[in-house]
């Protein structure tokens, strides 16, 4: 078994919360009931990591930290007993953004770890990044991130890629992950803040 990256478990659990948050809150918003939320919580916050390492040959991370159970029943407690409207505007954002981030840095880092070449790697790496919030969307009934203009795939995507090539150079990798960590959350923060989006496909069909 090659071992995953020496990375801070706090920062990965913090993750977690992160995303668990937003699928409680979508679950709340649409008044489920706690068990809903729960689910959602779930889904949000190990779904792409579980993609990830499955993908790799890992034993899904939840499964070996019990932590993770316990910080996703603790968010999903907090969005059912407090207001919604303290979740309201661009807070949650921000903290999505910098969850975004991070995860696609650390899927990136433990495909690296598990000797996978550094573009499969980027890619696993923007998996474990969104594949989570589509999932809760998808079951939500809600348009997908991955159907909006906006950057946030294309956020991950800089994060991922930055990590997976720079393990490439004679640097210290703390430095790598920390770099492409911060252009990650400094692009999906630029969208957040200018409303920056993708073109949509124009071309005129063909008579």
């Amino acid at each position: 078994m090659v071992p995953a990256p020496a990375l801070p478990p706090l920062l990965d659990l913090a993750g977690t919360a992160v995303f668990a948050l937003t699928g409680a809150l979508v679950a709340a918003r649409l008044r489920f009931t706690f068990i809903t939320v729960c689910f959602f919580a779930l889904v949000a916050g190990v779904g792409g990591g579980t993609v990830r390492d499955l993908l790799i040959g890992a034993r899904p991370f939840w499964l070996q930290d019990q932590r993770v159970a316990a910080v996703i029943l603790g968010i999903a407690l907090l969005a059912w007993f407090t207001p919604h409207r303290w979740w309201e505007g661009l807070l949650l954002e921000w903290a999505d953004a910098a969850g975004l981030a991070v995860y696609a840095v650390i899927g990136t880092a433990k495909a690296l770890a598990f000797g996978v070449e550094p573009l499969p790697a980027a890619i696993l790496g923007v998996i474990s990044g969104c594949a989570g919030g589509i999932i809760r969307d998808v079951l939500a009934g809600i348009p997908s991130i991955l159907l909006r203009p906006e950057l946030y795939v294309t956020a991950a995507a800089l994060g991922a890629t930055l990590c997976a090539f720079g393990s490439l150079l004679a640097v210290p990798q703390e430095w790598v992950w920390a770099a492409a960590a911060l252009a990650a959350f400094a692009l999906r923060g630029a969208a957040l803040i200018w409303r920056i989006e993708l073109p949509p496909y124009s071309r005129e069909p063909d008579a």
